[in-house]
Parts: structure tokens; C-alpha cells; sequence
């Protein structure tokens, strides 16, 4: 029986009122009621006496789109792709893992949460649902503006999907043994109420099976921060990550709770999020989505038909981040290093012992189980990619090194692999004039 004098009591404080509207802003908001149903839609909550109007009517609940909208007033049932587009001025990348044991629960947020700081993100925050899980959030603005010529705001839902899969096939492996850490197999399967066999296939613990993290359609809708849960009536609160491991669900009553975390923040003003998105994109190309490039002038050398090529035929912005290791920019080096080594005909072992050595100089190094995991997806591939061209705006020039090279960029070098192999074709021509 839900208690609509606390509910009042709770949704009357303006702190509260503050916190739910500053994330409300932009986007279409659904109550819902003590049953569960949803009210009308679209809708929107413009202001404190929204809410209470709301509440008066028997709202328990506040959801909001994952999207941001010019006017949500405008969205309709059955609207048509291109038109949700033009409406739509940007989403957010949301996580909402679903599994029914609080303990995993949390060990799943942990490793989401080591996922997006492993590739750089530092604009995401973390909320309890209120009911049995966590949400993970990260801005749109830490998403580019642009991605491959098109913005950004109308690659929702795709984009979103990408991100969610690339995460799930890095996370992987740490979150079973994270999971195994819990329980064994035959417990974890009591825990949450699924057969054993629905949970291990091939004799091994899918995690994924354990827990879902689902692909969201358009005007998706997540519980609002500070909203109360229409079953629990507990919280949905903020927290801090280092909080998460001692975090109670009791902790989330109203009586206890602070307005003193935010969610969806943007705390650093970049595109942090940048790096995962490559990543994902070029992961999907290659195991989800066959996409045509654009035929390169480059040429593309096979590493399995190549001679070994070692360091002294390296270009000098290779060698100069090899040498010095870096302080900024730690994680976009690693694409261009494992990538230009395989070019270069090096194996894999040889890879990993230069990369361990690069790493090594670098301040503060890069976590030992973010080089490997990095290592391992990219020998997952037997045919190697490109580095990124010498004019790359967010790797060579970014990282302050494309100018060592200004006299091979006059000479018509547009990638640092096709140096070595003029290299080799010019002393091969020496060679056979001597003769």
C-alpha cells in the first residue's frame, strides 16, 4: 500500500523539485502511478508546480527520455525516422544493467564503470534505480559532434547499440570472474532464479546470461534522479563510484537521503568519450556490421606477407613516442603503436614486450589490464588495420608529433606505415643499380 503522504512529503522538498527538473530539462517525462501505468505522453516538467500537479494526481514515479528533444511536445506515436531526427537535439548514453542479486549487481556497475575509465571517459555517474540495480550514465556532450560527417544527435538509437555491444564483448571475461568471485555457477543460478543450464553454455559462466543489459528504441525512458521507486518508494540516487561496495539499499529511504550528488553531469569540459566510441565503431565493423570504406590511395600491406622491419626503419614520430612514452594522450598512442607494429611484421609477443616496455615510460602508465585487453582485440583480427594518417586531428597532431615528421609529410608520406616501406624500396633500388 503505497503511503501518498510521504510520497507528497518527499516530491514538496525544493531541493528535490530542483534536482528532478535540472535533469527533466529537454526531455519528455512519463509518471507513473501506484499501479505501474504510465501517464500520457508526450509530457514534459517545465516547474516545481508541475510536479506537485503531478503528484496531486496520483504520480508516485518520474521517467525521462534517454533523448534530448527541441520540443517533446512534439513526438507522436508511429512518428517517422527522419522526423525524429529533425526533433531530436542530442541522447545520452545510458546503462541499465538488470540483474535480481544486489551483490552482482554491484560487481557489474564496477566493471562498467573500469570499462568507460579505460577508455578515457571521466564524465560518468552512477545512480541506484531504486529498485534492484544501478544506471550509468555518460553526457552527450562527451559524444563528438560529428561522427563520420553526421551529427551525432541523429545516430540514436545505432550509435547507442554499438557502444552497449562493444562494451559487453570488452567486459566480458572480467565480469565472469567477478561474478565467480561471488559464487559458484550452481549458486548463482539460485541467486537469480534461472536454471543452471540457461547460465553456462559450453560448460562455462556467460555472464550476459546473468545479467541483461539491454538495446534501447526511441523515446526510451529511464527513472529520473531523486524520483521515487513506484513499488519501493525507495530513492534513486546518486552516488559516488567509491561508494557503490557499501551501499545499501536502506541507505536510499527518503528520510535518509541527501541532494547532494547529480547525475548526467558534464564535470570536465571535453569530448572524453571519444577514444570508446573509435573503439566500438571499429569493433562493430568487424564482428556486427559489414561496412563499405572508401577505396584508400594508401596502399595496404598484408603483415602476414611481410619481413620483420625493425625500429631504425621506424618514422620519427614513432620513434619519438616509443622512446619518450607520454604523459597525455596514453590510450590513442596504444591504437597507433599496436596498429603500425603489425604493419611492421612484428608478432604478437614481440608487440606485447614493446608495449609493456613503451608503457613502463609513460606517466603514470597505462593499467596493465587495460594494454592487454587491448592487445588481445586487436590479434583478434588477423588482418591488421591502418594507423590513423599523419593528419589525423585527434592522434598524430594531437599528441604533439606530427611535426617531427614535416620533411616524409613533403615528401608525400600520409601514414607513418608507408615510411619504412619506401625506405625499403629505395635501398632495394640501390642495390640493384651497385650490381
Amino acid at each position: 500500500m503505497i503511503d501518498f503522504t510521504k510520497v507528497w512529503n518527499w516530491y514538496s522538498r525544493e531541493s528535490v523539485q530542483r534536482a528532478i527538473l535540472e535533469v527533466a530539462k529537454g526531455r519528455e517525462v512519463a509518471s507513473i502511478y501506484k499501479e505501474g501505468a504510465f501517464g500520457k505522453r508526450p509530457n514534459v516538467l517545465n516547474h516545481p508546480g508541475d510536479i506537485l500537479q503531478a503528484v496531486a494526481e496520483g504520480s508516485v514515479s518520474f521517467h525521462g527520455s534517454v533523448e534530448h528533444w527541441s520540443n517533446p511536445m512534439k513526438l507522436d506515436v508511429g512518428m517517422a525516422r527522419a522526423d525524429q531526427d529533425q526533433l531530436r537535439t542530442g541522447w545520452d548514453v545510458f546503462i541499465d544493467p538488470d540483474v535480481p542479486d544486489f551483490d552482482i549487481a554491484k560487481a557489474t556497475v564496477y566493471q562498467i564503470i573500469e570499462t568507460l575509465k579505460d577508455h578515457g571517459v571521466v564524465n560518468y555517474s552512477v545512480k541506484f534505480s531504486g529498485g534492484k540495480s544501478f544506471h550509468i550514465g555518460v553526457p552527450f556532450q562527451s559524444i563528438p559532434e560529428r561522427i563520420n560527417l553526421q551529427p551525432s544527435s541523429s545516430l540514436y538509437p545505432d550509435l547507442l547499440q554499438k557502444l552497449i555491444e562493444f562494451m559487453k564483448w570488452y567486459m566480458r571475461d572480467q565480469l565472469r570472474e567477478s561474478i565467480l568471485a561471488i559464487d559458484t555457477p550452481n549458486m548463482v543460478s539460485q541467486r537469480i532464479n534461472k536454471p543452471l543450464s540457461d547460465i553456462v553454455v559450453d560448460g562455462v559462466l556467460d555472464p550476459f546470461k546473468v545479467v541483461s543489459m539491454d538495446i534501447f528504441s526511441s523515446r526510451h525512458l529511464f527513472r529520473l534522479p531523486y524520483s521515487l521507486h513506484e513499488k519501493s518508494l525507495l530513492v534513486s540516487v546518486p552516488l559516488r563510484p567509491e561508494k557503490i561496495p557499501g551501499f545499501e539499499k536502506e541507505m536510499a529511504l527518503s528520510e535518509k537521503v541527501k541532494i547532494d550528488e547529480k547525475f548526467l553531469q558534464q564535470r570536465a569540459p571535453s569530448r572524453d568519450a571519444e577514444a570508446l566510441i573509435i573503439e566500438a565503431l571499429d569493433w562493430a565493423s568487424k564482428n556486427r556490421v559489414e561496412v563499405k570504406e572508401p577505396v584508400s590511395k594508401e596502399r595496404k600491406f598484408d603483415a602476414q606477407k611481410m619481413r620483420f622491419v625493425s625500429e631504425d626503419m621506424f618514422p620519427p614520430c614513432i620513434r619519438h613516442i616509443l622512446n619518450n612514452g607520454l604523459a597525455d594522450g596514453k590510450k590513442r598512442a596504444v591504437f597507433i603503436l599496436i596498429n603500425f607494429l603489425r604493419n611492421m611484421g612484428w608478432s604478437a609477443e614481440q608487440i606485447e614486450k614493446k608495449m609493456e616496455e613503451w608503457n613502463a615510460k609513460n606517466f603514470p602508465p597505462l593499467r596493465t589490464n587495460y594494454l592487454r585487453g587491448q592487445l588481445r582485440w586487436h590479434f583478434r583480427s588477423d588482418k591488421p588495420m591502418l594507423p590513423p594518417n599523419c593528419d589525423n586531428e585527434n592522434y598524430c597532431k594531437a599528441l604533439g608529433v606530427h611535426g617531427l615528421c614535416q620533411s616524409l609529410h613533403e615528401a608525400g608520406i600520409k601514414n607513418p606505415v608507408s615510411y619504412p616501406f619506401r625506405m625499403l624500396k629505395a635501398r632495394s633500388m640501390a642495390k640493384k643499380k651497385k650490381r
